[in-house]
């Protein structure tokens, strides 16, 4: 049987052509969708993600260079909104969390949830579960080593509520695969943090964005152009010591 073609109007050829734009994105252009985001509180940072915020059913990957140099600030305008109305899940922080420090920070406590399961595999395991149930509105996952099956999984889980997730990693995982369509390497800066946008629905970030954040110990200074800036060296590791706050 064969099928009479089709006559292209141009009403239809427009619709036809919204409907691309909605689902199909250009290399060298930000993805624009339906999907839900969250403001990060960061204009400089809105302006290099897709739906200008953090995206909602989705993982993301916040790859730092140590713990404390500014992630849990950088989160901390969003986690403070959703606090309010929905529960927040810490999942194996490396730190234990301070309650005044959340409240100096407008988090609700009560809404908070600290979980630390004795293993990695317990934690991947609470998170999927924590993202099933639907039981929170945002979940923020610390883990060193992460199999690739297990990011599918989690981002699998993701995609089947409505929920924000975030996975922060080391530094060192960022040369790894990875199903995340959001992936952010954080170093620290003075004054503020250094993010570069390693992996996005979009062109690729041509250079990191300096965020600052106002409760760095440290106030960011422009180097003055009669002066040369300082390079950057790796530092000497040294022992740990552990804090009973999150930054």
């Amino acid at each position: 049987m064969i099928a009479t073609p089709l006559e292209i109007t141009p009403a239809s050829k427009v619709a036809l052509d919204q409907a691309l734009r909605s689902s199909v994105w250009r290399a060298s252009e930000l993805a624009v969708s339906h999907a839900t985001t969250v403001g990060t509180g960061y204009e400089k940072l809105d302006k290099e993600l897709p739906n200008r915020g953090w995206p909602r059913s989705s993982l993301v990957e916040l790859l730092v260079e140590q713990h404390g140099i500014g992630e849990m600030q950088l989160l901390k305008p969003c986690l403070a909104k959703l606090s309010q109305k929905e529960r927040i899940a810490f999942v194996q922080p490396p730190y234990l969390p301070h309650s005044m420090t959340c409240r100096s920070w407008h988090l609700n406590d009560r809404n908070l949830l600290w979980l630390r399961p004795q293993s990695s595999a317990d934690a991947l395991w609470s998170a999927e579960q924590i993202l099933k149930n639907g039981s929170c509105g945002a979940v923020v996952i610390w883990q060193s080593n992460v199999r690739p099956e297990s990011l599918r999984r989690l981002n699998l889980a993701a995609q089947s509520t409505d929920t924000w997730l975030w996975l922060v990693r080391p530094l060192a995982a960022a040369s790894d695969a990875s199903v995340s369509p959001l992936r952010i390497a954080l170093r620290p800066a003075a004054g503020g943090v250094s993010a570069d946008i390693i992996k996005r629905k979009g062109p690729t970030c041509d250079a990191p964005i300096f965020i600052p954040l106002v409760d760095m110990p440290v106030a960011h200074k422009p180097v003055p152009e009669n002066e040369n800036a300082v390079e950057c060296v790796p530092a000497t590791p040294t022992s740990r010591v552990y804090a009973s706050a999150m930054v």
